[in-house]
């Protein structure tokens, strides 16, 4: 025999209530036979479960494009930092910048090797780091260093943490939109639960062809165990 089974996606569980909602006969005074208490929140939850699906995915999606964006500029910002650095430890080892200076960019004087900048955070900290200490040599009277300027990194390094803060404010809105499904979710099995228990209660006195049937009009959904033979279906 078939057996019940709520509904596990967001999508059949809209399906669910929509089924039920547009079978005009359970809103008729005369074939009423589910509480219209519970019709009502079957409606309301219905629209906000489908206003916070719609929003989740429009979030997501901007999400999804901006992180793409994102992901190109800092790649082009480590690219400057670290080639920025690489000069740097030359200038150093060629005895044209003192390697005490190193302090001023947040290194120790005997460091040779680029710091972590393949994380979001040690690419803004280094690249920090970086600017405020080429820019406190060149105010002590250090001669600057060219290719890349310090200016180009500054200019990649702004741009790519302006985006950044944009795409952390779009994941904030899709983990809210997920928080409000989250929300939603128990409250909509719950009215489901309860609707189907009096659809099924309305027609158990009638035989399984005709029960089954009946019930899957209203939004019941069966399913059948392996093996089993597939009866009763419309």
């Amino acid at each position: 025999m078939p057996y019940r089974r709520l509904p596990k996606t967001d999508s059949a569980r809209l399906k669910a209530l929509k089924t039920l909602l547009e079978n005009n006969d359970i809103y008729t005074v005369k074939n009423r036979f589910i509480d219209w208490q519970l019709i009502n929140q079957a409606q309301s939850l219905y629209e906000k479960l489908l206003t916070a699906s719609e929003q989740y995915k429009v979030n997501l999606q901007a999400q999804t494009r901006h992180a793409s964006k994102t992901l190109k500029l800092q790649r082009t910002a480590t690219q400057y930092v670290s080639h920025f650095l690489q000069v740097l430890f030359m200038c150093v080892e060629r005895g044209e910048i003192k390697k005490q200076q190193l302090a001023l960019y947040g290194l120790e004087p005997n460091t040779t090797s680029l710091p972590n900048l393949k994380s979001t955070e040690g690419l803004l900290k280094w690249g920090i780091h970086t600017i405020q200490g080429e820019k406190e040599r060149i105010k002590k009277g250090g001669r600057p260093i060219y290719n890349p300027t310090i200016g180009m990194v500054s200019t990649r390094i702004d741009i790519f943490k302006e985006t950044n803060e944009t795409l952390q404010t779009f994941i904030k809105r899709t983990q809210t939109s997920i928080n409000n499904i989250q929300q939603l979710r128990p409250m909509v099995d719950k009215v489901i639960l309860n609707i189907w228990n009096q659809i099924e209660k309305h027609f158990e006195n009638e035989l399984p062809e005709l029960r089954y049937p009946a019930c899957r009009k209203l939004g019941v959904v069966y399913y059948y165990r392996r093996h089993e033979e597939h009866l009763f279906e419309e």
